[in-house]
């Protein structure tokens, strides 16, 4: 009995490996994950390099430098997304890319990808909690009718949960609560960065400002 069992498991272990050589579907199988890792080892370089390229951007003294430095940056960034889109990385590399030349809507919009359920996987809680604090602060420099605090407080909220050290996230975001009129809490946003920043003249500042 055992016998017949094990001969008619053989003969469906073959059969099956037959069919799979008839239709190749060993040699796709490799290839697709060939063509995957290298698609990701292009994307990671041209990410890293477009990271150079910001970081360059940034450090520029001339203006016409710094424009064509982050316009290449974007480029790396562009090239990353096509061979990777689920990447973040790349997105929030394109969104400071294109915030450097100006271009904020733009920027915004890449990061709203950067941070959709599908991308934002990709990243750690800290990076995360950057990209959201980021977000906030271009919503905020786009803010002239007021429309936008609101938002900009979510965001800032779940990046403080994200990161707690985050003493730029937690200074916006009492900037923020100011601007509602919420003083209580915007005190209480400015003391939480002196806690984790004593040194921090931009939450000092404030508190004196507001009375603390």
């Amino acid at each position: 009995m055992w016998t017949d069992l094990l001969l008619q498991g053989a003969m469906i272990l073959l059969t099956i490996f037959m069919f799979l050589a008839m239709h190749d579907i060993p040699k796709k199988i490799f290839t697709k994950i060939r063509y995957r890792n290298r698609a990701d080892f292009q994307s990671k370089r041209h990410f890293v390099l477009g990271a150079q390229l910001l970081a360059q951007a940034r450090s520029s003294k001339s203006r016409s430098s710094t424009t064509s430095l982050a316009k290449q940056a974007e480029s790396e960034a562009d090239k990353a997304i096509s061979l990777d889109p689920k990447d973040a990385a790349a997105y929030i590399l394109k969104a400071l890319a294109l915030d450097l030349q100006g271009f904020k809507t733009s920027a915004l919009d890449s990061l709203d990808v950067a941070l959709s359920p599908l991308a934002a996987k990709s990243l750690t809680d800290k990076e995360r909690g950057d990209a959201l604090f980021k977000r906030a602060e271009l919503k905020m420099a786009m803010n002239r009718r007021g429309s936008r605090v609101d938002s900009a407080i979510d965001d800032l909220t779940k990046a403080v949960e994200l990161s707690g050290d985050n003493v730029k996230a937690l200074c916006l975001l009492g900037e923020c609560y100011e601007k509602k009129k919420m003083k209580a809490e915007a005190k209480a946003a400015f003391e939480e960065a002196l806690k984790v920043e004593p040194s921090s003249n931009v939450a000092r500042t404030a508190l004196d400002r507001l009375g603390s």
